[in-house]
Protein backbone atom coordinates (compact mmCIF):
# COMPACT_ATOMS: atom_id res chain seq x y z
CA UNK A 1 0.00 0.00 0.00
CA UNK A 2 0.87 3.48 -0.26
CA UNK A 3 0.32 5.82 2.27
CA UNK A 4 -1.60 8.70 1.05
CA UNK A 5 -2.11 10.47 4.05
CA UNK A 6 -1.85 9.84 7.97
CA UNK A 7 -4.32 11.44 9.86
CA UNK A 8 -5.82 11.93 13.41
CA UNK A 9 -9.30 12.35 13.68
CA UNK A 10 -10.53 11.40 16.78
CA UNK A 11 -14.55 10.76 14.78
CA UNK A 12 -12.56 8.53 13.22
CA UNK A 13 -14.13 7.06 9.84
CA UNK A 14 -16.48 9.67 8.45
CA UNK A 15 -17.21 12.38 5.71
CA UNK A 16 -14.40 14.44 6.16
CA UNK A 17 -12.37 11.91 5.65
CA UNK A 18 -13.72 8.91 3.22
CA UNK A 19 -14.78 11.72 1.00
CA UNK A 20 -13.59 15.05 1.68
CA UNK A 21 -9.52 13.05 1.57
CA UNK A 22 -10.45 10.31 -0.25
CA UNK A 23 -11.58 10.91 -2.99
CA UNK A 24 -9.15 13.82 -3.77
CA UNK A 25 -6.32 11.63 -2.84
CA UNK A 26 -7.59 8.59 -5.46
CA UNK A 27 -7.82 6.39 -1.65
CA UNK A 28 -8.91 2.73 -1.93
CA UNK A 29 -7.77 1.91 1.75
CA UNK A 30 -8.46 3.00 5.15
CA UNK A 31 -6.87 1.39 7.90
CA UNK A 32 -8.17 2.60 11.15
CA UNK A 33 -5.73 1.80 14.38
CA UNK A 34 -7.35 1.97 17.50
CA UNK A 35 -7.25 -1.08 19.92
CA UNK A 36 -10.86 -0.80 21.25
CA UNK A 37 -12.34 -0.60 17.87
CA UNK A 38 -10.17 -3.38 16.44
CA UNK A 39 -11.70 -5.81 19.36
CA UNK A 40 -15.19 -4.61 19.24
CA UNK A 41 -17.49 -6.18 15.61
CA UNK A 42 -20.15 -4.19 16.40
CA UNK A 43 -17.71 -0.84 16.12
CA UNK A 44 -16.25 -2.21 12.99
CA UNK A 45 -19.84 -2.74 11.73
CA UNK A 46 -21.04 0.75 12.22
CA UNK A 47 -17.40 2.47 10.63
CA UNK A 48 -17.95 0.07 7.21
CA UNK A 49 -21.88 1.44 7.03
CA UNK A 50 -19.88 5.15 6.60
CA UNK A 51 -17.81 4.09 3.84
CA UNK A 52 -18.36 4.32 0.07
CA UNK A 53 -18.21 1.67 -1.77
CA UNK A 54 -15.04 1.19 -3.53
CA UNK A 55 -13.83 2.45 -0.26
CA UNK A 56 -12.34 -0.82 1.75
CA UNK A 57 -11.89 0.03 6.00
CA UNK A 58 -9.66 -2.17 8.04
CA UNK A 59 -9.14 -2.45 11.35
CA UNK A 60 -5.55 -2.98 13.39
CA UNK A 61 -4.50 -2.53 17.06
CA UNK A 62 -1.78 -0.36 17.99
CA UNK A 63 0.44 -3.38 18.14
CA UNK A 64 -0.15 -4.98 14.98
CA UNK A 65 -0.19 -1.55 12.79
CA UNK A 66 3.38 -1.39 14.08
CA UNK A 67 4.43 -5.25 12.73
CA UNK A 68 2.38 -4.66 9.51
CA UNK A 69 3.09 -1.14 8.34
CA UNK A 70 6.29 -2.16 5.99
CA UNK A 71 4.15 -4.68 4.59
CA UNK A 72 1.53 -2.07 4.08
CA UNK A 73 3.33 0.64 2.65
CA UNK A 74 4.91 -1.64 -0.13
CA UNK A 75 1.36 -2.91 -1.16
CA UNK A 76 -0.33 -1.00 -4.36
CA UNK A 77 -3.89 0.24 -2.34
CA UNK A 78 -4.06 3.70 -1.62
CA UNK A 79 -4.37 4.19 2.07
CA UNK A 80 -5.21 6.27 4.46
CA UNK A 81 -3.67 5.65 7.78
CA UNK A 82 -6.06 6.69 10.58
CA UNK A 83 -6.09 7.11 14.38
CA UNK A 84 -8.26 8.72 16.78
CA UNK A 85 -5.12 9.78 19.10
CA UNK A 86 -2.31 11.56 18.85
CA UNK A 87 -0.42 9.12 21.04
CA UNK A 88 -1.28 6.42 18.91
CA UNK A 89 0.01 8.33 15.55
CA UNK A 90 2.71 8.88 17.54
CA UNK A 91 3.45 5.25 18.63
CA UNK A 92 3.57 4.47 14.91
CA UNK A 93 5.66 7.15 13.77
CA UNK A 94 8.32 6.31 16.80
CA UNK A 95 8.24 2.77 15.15
CA UNK A 96 8.61 3.79 11.22
CA UNK A 97 9.88 7.53 11.08
CA UNK A 98 10.83 6.85 7.62
CA UNK A 99 7.24 5.19 6.87
CA UNK A 100 5.00 8.03 9.33
CA UNK A 101 6.67 10.99 7.73
CA UNK A 102 3.75 13.04 7.49
CA UNK A 103 0.80 13.87 10.17
CA UNK A 104 -2.36 15.37 9.16
CA UNK A 105 -4.53 16.75 12.17
CA UNK A 106 -7.71 16.80 11.26
CA UNK A 107 -9.97 16.93 14.08
CA UNK A 108 -9.16 16.80 17.89
CA UNK A 109 -11.88 18.39 19.18
CA UNK A 110 -12.72 19.99 22.70
CA UNK A 111 -12.94 18.31 26.23
CA UNK A 112 -11.65 19.28 29.15
CA UNK A 113 -8.12 20.71 29.75
CA UNK A 114 -7.38 21.25 26.01
CA UNK A 115 -7.31 24.79 24.48
CA UNK A 116 -8.36 26.23 21.08
CA UNK A 117 -5.46 25.92 18.75
CA UNK A 118 -7.83 26.20 15.61
CA UNK A 119 -11.90 25.38 14.90
CA UNK A 120 -11.09 21.84 14.78
CA UNK A 121 -7.97 21.77 16.55
CA UNK A 122 -7.85 21.48 20.47
CA UNK A 123 -4.78 20.33 22.43
CA UNK A 124 -4.07 20.11 25.71
CA UNK A 125 -0.24 20.56 27.18
CA UNK A 126 0.54 16.61 26.90
CA UNK A 127 -0.30 16.76 23.39
CA UNK A 128 1.16 19.68 22.18
CA UNK A 129 4.55 18.64 23.81
CA UNK A 130 3.94 15.54 21.67
CA UNK A 131 3.24 17.61 18.26
CA UNK A 132 6.44 19.94 19.57
CA UNK A 133 8.72 16.51 19.81
CA UNK A 134 7.73 14.72 16.72
CA UNK A 135 8.53 18.29 14.79
CA UNK A 136 11.77 18.04 16.43
CA UNK A 137 12.38 14.84 15.32
CA UNK A 138 11.79 15.38 11.74
CA UNK A 139 7.75 14.52 10.94
CA UNK A 140 6.09 17.07 9.08
CA UNK A 141 2.88 17.70 11.40
CA UNK A 142 0.29 19.72 9.44
CA UNK A 143 -3.13 20.80 10.82
CA UNK A 144 -5.80 21.13 7.98
CA UNK A 145 -9.63 19.52 7.95
CA UNK A 146 -10.22 19.19 4.64
CA UNK A 147 -7.23 19.17 1.49
CA UNK A 148 -8.87 22.26 0.29
CA UNK A 149 -8.12 24.37 3.51
CA UNK A 150 -4.93 26.16 4.12
CA UNK A 151 -2.25 23.40 6.26
CA UNK A 152 -1.14 25.22 9.30
CA UNK A 153 2.24 23.56 10.55
CA UNK A 154 3.45 23.93 14.48
CA UNK A 155 5.22 27.06 14.04
CA UNK A 156 1.78 28.93 13.84
CA UNK A 157 -0.20 26.50 15.98
CA UNK A 158 2.21 26.20 19.18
Amino acid sequence: MSLVLCRVDDRLVHGQVVIGWGRPLGATEVILVDDAVAESAWEQDLYRMATPAGLEVRFATTAAAVAELPAWQGGSDRTILLTGDLATMAALRDAHPGIVTRINLGGIHHRSGRDELLRYLYLDEAEVALVRRLAADGAEILAQDLPTTRAVGPDALL
